[in-house]
């Protein structure tokens, strides 16, 4: 059965020649971010666990998490939490299937504390944060469709977007973040996770400004935070040049008023220790960032099941579709992905995948048609490959 594949030219101005771009991406640390994580974190092991159990991936949604803020002292070469950080992982697991019992709660927990040790290393598993469980019974009636050696069908009439090739704005404040907790933090440990990178571009000139909660036990006093302010700046500003040849400024802490001595420090380095909550899906589209140029969709992708929810597995085949396209069909400055399923029909089968280019000057567009229509074809004819990616943990989905 043929796909319902569409591919057009859109007459609309490229990413890198409008005037205006913003781009937005919150840090792993940031509580909107660590409710993504957690609830990617307990999807991906509760999809191990069933793979173990009975041989496939049953149905389980764990998309409800909820990060509710503590209380904090923090002070120059060391504070104290007052009243820790909650988590509550919630949403639907199914906990029995043909007479196997099903540990979900204890391998949600066990999940949500390895990534925490993982990702957000400056949080004290024991007396920081307190990782609270309440998972309910999910049904096992959609059992029987994944195993009819078929592509499951669509849980939802939902829709998935993606773009590529990302703009040298969205390289830049996608790969500061990744970069200060990845490695600028092994030079200056008081960087802590929870990092908000805005990125905005006027005409030839791009404008970072960084939010960076510093740990307390690294900062001995205010010139000394100041100091610390300044280095990271300038690391910043050099990994900037590696993706841009355009004027870049860089602002960091902006909030900061050292007359008043009022500093972003913390003793977590996450705002979620003082007045900062977090929910699943307010924070980054599954590409890791947050794009008002661009279409997105405002579906949460974390934590929801990677067997027939379109809504995470849409969204993240589109972004997989739309990199594959700006990677190998040439003359195309711009290509955006849009994915419609119908709840009931197969997932390999959606009512419509659109793709719309913005053609170079020049550009064959019958090749470039029947090129990127082979890609979307391919995609949507493999698109189980995206649940085993999403079960190893190959994909990111914030």
């Amino acid at each position: 059965m043929a796909r319902n594949i569409r591919v057009e030219k859109i007459t609309q101005t490229p990413i890198e020649k409008q005037e205006i771009e913003i781009v937005e991406r919150k840090g792993v640390g940031h509580p909107d971010s660590m409710a993504d994580g957690f609830a990617e974190a307990v999807s991906r092991a509760l999809c191990n666990e069933y793979i173990k159990k009975c041989g496939t991936v049953l149905h389980h949604n764990t998309d409800q998490v909820e990060v509710v803020a503590g209380r904090s002292h923090p002070q120059y070469k060391g504070g104290e939490i007052i009243s820790p950080m909650y988590v509550l992982l919630v949403g639907r697991a199914t906990k029995e299937f043909k007479d196997v019992k099903i540990a979900t709660d204890a391998t949600a927990i066990r999940a949500a504390k390895n990534y925490l040790k993982a990702t957000l290393p400056d949080i004290d598993s024991e007396h920081d944060i307190i990782i609270d469980c309440k998972l309910g019974a999910g049904s096992t009636d959609l059992q029987s469709v994944f195993k009819r050696g078929k592509a499951p069908m669509a849980n939802d009439t939902s829709f998935g977007v993606g773009h590529a090739p990302f703009s040298e704005v969205e390289q830049i404040v996608y790969n500061t973040e990744r970069q200060m907790v990845l490695n600028f933090k092994k030079d200056l440990p008081a960087i802590g996770t929870d990092i908000k990178v805005m990125g905005m571009r006027k005409n030839e000139k791009i404008t970072l400004t960084v939010a960076c909660a510093m740990i307390d036990k690294h900062v001995d006093d205010q010139d000394h935070y100041f100091q610390i302010k300044e280095k990271l700046r300038g690391k910043i500003y050099d990994l900037a040049g590696k993706y841009t040849d355009r004027e870049v400024e860089v602002f960091v802490n902006t909030g900061d008023d050292a007359e008043a001595g009022s500093v972003y420090l913390t003793v977590t380095g996450t705002s979620a220790e003082m007045g900062d909550d977090g929910s699943v899906g307010r924070g980054n589209r599954c590409n890791g960032l947050i794009t008002p140029n661009r279409p997105m969709s405002m579906e949460a992708t974390s934590g929801k099941n990677p067997i027939n929810h379109v809504g995470k597995l849409y969204n993240l085949v589109s972004n997989q579709i739309a990199k594959d396209i700006a990677a190998n069909v040439s003359g195309i400055d711009d290509v955006y992905i849009r994915i419609l399923s119908q709840i009931g029909y197969p997932i390999d089968q959606p009512l419509i995948a659109s793709a719309q280019v913005i053609p170079q000057d020049g550009a064959n567009m019958n090749t470039i048609k029947s090129e990127s229509e082979a890609i979307i074809d391919k995609w949507l004819a493999d698109i189980t490959k995206i649940t085993e990616m999403i079960a190893k943990g190959q994909l990111d989905t914030f």
